[in-house]
């Protein structure tokens, strides 16, 4: 094992009862450092599991890793790009078979690094199943939810993390790991979800994360339901309380650096908005929004692609 796949590895839990591989990702974004801190809560629980309850089992392997190391160790969100939206299969094609390191820049070493370690992982493993879990916080605050791809098993996890599902956003952008980590790029049945924990430096969104992965591990039968402790549920139900069970993308604005983008202050995550409200400015203006529904993840930090997202629920689009 290399240095680089020793610091990029959070933990490994294995009692070696055959089941399903679950990998979570924390920090693929390099400024959302509650993924990574949950993730080595949980390994540290785990390690006194058994100690404290004697009739634990845990099926499967389960592997925590972090996303974009470079980003990490400087705390910005990406160093070239957002590596988040560099997992499309023609981008990977041209990092994994790229000779020349000089033309690869710190996201595609990243990329190349993850995706080597977890395809390995896969091939020596060969689970039942295969779990990609992706750990994110946002800039606003607001509420949390899961983000879960049009793959049914996809969203029966995503609900039982007991926030809100937000469908379609997939189809608002690009090249992220829900769209890359399905069972057409694995030789196993393979499947993704996203949650989104809370704010980036708030402390409780690495407690909700920590929740996240212990439903998780629960929904794919990595632990037995009568292992897990109730507080679990109790501390996302409590968060998600009068937010919406499921939404659905109604519109993503994307934006570039020489937009200039500054999103207007004091907006939150489910926020609701009204046809004309003003939701940003750029060097055209007033960006006001054309729909009613929510926002989501408004951008309050320099680096990012995405300015924000305007969602709404079944009901709010009159089904």
């Amino acid at each position: 094992m290399s240095e680089e796949e020793k610091e990029r590895i959070i933990g490994i839990y294995d009692e070696g009862k055959r089941g399903s591989l679950l990998i979570i990702l924390g920090s693929m974004h390099g400024n959302e450092p509650a993924g990574v801190l949950a993730l080595e809560e949980m390994f540290n629980m785990l390690k006194v599991e058994p100690d404290t309850n004697p009739n634990f089992t845990f099926k499967g392997r389960f592997i925590g890793l972090k996303g974009n190391l470079a980003a990490i160790r400087e705390n910005k969100r990406f160093i070239n790009k957002d590596l988040n939206r560099q997992f499309t299969n023609e981008n990977i094609e041209r990092v994994l078979n790229e000779k020349d390191e000089s033309k690869l820049d710190s996201e595609d070493k990243e990329l190349r690094a993850i995706l080597r370690l977890i395809h390995r992982e896969v091939e020596e493993y060969q689970p039942e199943q295969f779990i990609l879990l992706d750990l994110h916080t946002t800039t606003a605050f607001g509420g949390i939810f899961s983000i879960a791809t049009d793959d049914p098993e996809s969203q029966r996890i995503a609900v039982e993390l007991h926030a809100p599902v937000i469908r379609g956003l997939i189809n608002g952008i690009q090249g992220t790991t829900l769209h890359y980590f399905n069972s057409d790029n694995f030789n196993v049945p393979t499947v993704a979800v996203t949650f989104e924990s809370g704010q980036h430096n708030e402390d409780l969104s690495v407690k909700r994360a920590i929740a996240a992965i212990t439903n998780c591990m629960r929904s794919v039968k990595c632990v037995r339901a009568e292992d897990v402790e109730n507080k679990h549920d109790k501390i996302l139900i409590e968060y998600s309380r009068g937010l919406p069970k499921i939404a659905d993308l109604l519109y993503c604005h994307s934006i570039a650096p020489e937009d200039e983008f500054v999103m207007a202050p004091g907006y939150e995550n489910f926020q609701h908005i009204k046809m004309g409200d003003i939701l940003a400015r750029d060097q055209k203006g007033e960006i006001r929004s054309l729909n009613d529904g929510r926002i989501l993840m408004p951008l309050y930090q320099k680096q990012g692609e995405d300015g924000f997202f305007i969602i709404k629920t079944i009901e709010e689009f009159g089904l």
